[in-house]
């Protein structure tokens, strides 16, 4: 990764915490928490960007449509978002078959 893509990461990342800034509060509070809680379980699929600009973008249609966050997403944010990761792998499971692995290797 080169400087150019670390500046470019940069100007999106401003971008995206930008349009977090024009939603509603209780938007902003809970895209927060679920961005806390995806950084801590580590799915594999936040590296690429996709799945908080796809929230984001979900968010954005509810103000749109004229709902609440509640509306939306239900009243546990962390049973959302386990179920919007459900078939994604995370980094704590990569490293659980990793250590298993080298256990079974070590038990031959």
């Amino acid at each position: 990764m080169g400087i150019r893509d670390i500046i470019e990461g940069k100007k999106e990342w401003r971008a995206h915490m930008a349009r977090v800034k024009a939603l509603p509060s209780d938007y902003q509070i809970v895209y927060k928490e679920i961005q806390k809680y995806l950084f801590k379980i580590g799915p594999v699929d936040l590296v690429d960007g996709t799945l908080l600009s796809g929230m984001l973008d979900f968010f954005e249609e509810g103000v749109a449509s004229g709902k609440g966050v509640i509306e939306l997403i239900g009243n546990d944010v962390a049973a959302f978002c386990d179920d919007l990761v459900k078939d994604s792998k995370t980094y704590a499971e990569i490293y659980q078959d990793s250590i298993s692995e080298e256990i079974g290797k070590g038990m031959k």
